[in-house]
């Protein structure tokens, strides 16, 4: 049997996992919660989510992954032998393959507004910007075309290994985001009346705080940080023995939190600048932005125009690192459990999720037959992923871990072996066992509209 893949440094396995949980949950995602939930109590409050739920969950999932030196479904199954318990794992594998289907669409209308930028394209009142997205996301042919592009784009980085593909490629990718995300920032809040928007982030308003907002900040810090789709578990499985793991999920942890602060820095400011409110919903990135960089550097078109690029190649880096962890979840598992190897597991992978993004990309106007009691396929797809299989797997991985694996096999791997403090072990543990899976708990109801 050949030897695991790993990463080969600890620098090149933080930046592939913050690159799996800093996607388009902090650039798109963040921002217009934050925006119709409060602005910096919001913020306040998913910080404190990060570290009471997203940390030790992260740890769980490291501690799995790490332990199994397996792909996720073959992790789970190592530590609950011929138990039910080893199903949480296949579904933490079909959670992630389904992700990749129709978030590839997602990532796909990213390159499309790159393209667009390039071209000149996204200039007008707006209006204007609404039919554009409307007509994209209709069109039979321009969506499909990019989601399959951004897929070969992950499969070209998947097929030269853990190493030579997601390491080299995280490591150039990474840095390239913060660099763009400054630019950005720095840009935004030099604009007139920015301080309105920065004032928006960072003074609390805490007669803003209520349930909705709570659940909110809970469940946006339970999807930033990819927990429940595989991608953890996974890269985890690359880990070396010395990888002390929470340090490690505390250092993601801020890059997370950074990247999701700094990209409502990119946003707000310029927003507020001209007078757009805060709370544009999901429509904030593909119709409000791009008229908010034109209008806000209106006295200097080609400095808009180079703002409106830079925010969608950082969108398309964002979108892109998190999908190369989806896929990898997928290929790890198609080439260790039908023993091919990675390239054709890869590009397994790769034609099957085009499939699913082709068909969910069609749903949205170009063809009614892949609608299914009223809702586009795509919408279907997002629902049952992420209001369904990720708290219920997310629940289940902490029960797991909390009450049956053995509590001496989870303190070797969350103390190396004995050479790392335990200080912190009971305070995880507890989390674990009774403060996470509550909190997965009420997100779940709260979701499904019981609370």
């Amino acid at each position: 049997m050949s030897e695991r893949a790993s990463f080969g440094s600890k620098l090149g396995g933080i930046l592939a996992t913050a690159g799996s949980a800093v996607g388009l949950g902090n650039v798109w995602r963040f921002p217009y919660m934050a925006g119709e939930n409060g602005g910096a109590v919001f913020i306040l409050i998913y910080v404190a989510c990060v570290l009471v739920l997203g940390i030790p969950c992260m740890i769980s999932e490291f501690i799995i992954g790490r332990h199994g030196q397996s792909n996720t479904a073959r992790s789970f199954q190592k530590l609950a032998g011929k138990t039910p318990w080893a199903v949480i794992g296949y579904m933490g594998v079909l959670t992630g393959f389904l992700i990749t289907g129709y978030y590839a669409v997602v990532s796909g209308w990213c390159l499309q507004y790159v393209f667009a930028s390039v071209a000149g394209q996204l200039q007008g009142d707006p209006e204007y910007f609404k039919v554009y997205f409307s007509n994209l996301a209709g069109d039979p042919i321009k969506p499909v075309f990019w989601t399959i592009v951004i897929l070969v784009l992950t499969y070209l980085v998947i097929e030269h290994g853990v190493r030579n593909g997601i390491e080299k490629a995280s490591k150039m990718m990474m840095p390239t985001l913060f660099v763009l995300l400054l630019i950005i920032v720095a840009s935004s809040c030099m604009l007139p009346n920015a301080y309105k928007g920065i004032e928006f982030l960072f003074k609390p308003d805490f007669s803003k705080i209520n349930s909705d907002v709570f659940l909110g900040a809970l469940g946006q810090s339970f999807y930033s940080m990819s927990i429940a789709m595989g991608c953890l578990c996974t890269y985890a499985s690359y880990f070396s023995r010395q990888t002390d793991l929470t340090k490690s999920a505390s250092q993601i942890a801020i890059i997370d939190c950074l990247v999701a602060i700094l990209a409502g820095l990119m946003i707000f400011p310029a927003a507020f600048s001209v007078g757009v409110n805060p709370d544009s919903g999901p429509s904030l990135i593909f119709i409000t932005l791009p008229n908010v960089f034109q209008q806000a550097f209106a006295s200097v078109p080609a400095i808009g125009y180079v703002i409106s690029l830079l925010f969608f190649l950082l969108l398309s880096l964002a979108a892109l690192t998190s999908l190369i962890s989806l896929h990898e979840v997928s290929t790890a598992f198609f080439q260790e459990e039908l023993h091919i190897s990675r390239k054709r597991a890869a590009l397994l992978v790769t034609v099957t999720a085009s499939v699913i993004g082709t068909f969910c990309s069609l749903s949205l106007g170009a063809y009614e037959g892949f609608v299914i009691f009223q809702k586009p396929l795509f919408d279907w797809f997002d629902f049952i992923t992420g209001q369904i299989f990720l708290p219920v797997v997310g629940f289940l991985t902490c029960i797991f871990i909390g009450w049956y694996v053995d509590h001496k096999i989870v303190r070797d791997e969350f103390t190396n072996d004995g050479t790392l403090s335990a200080r912190y072990f009971h305070r995880y543990l507890f989390l674990v066992k009774y403060v996470c899976p509550l909190a997965i708990l009420f997100i779940f109801l709260h979701q499904l509209g019981v609370i």
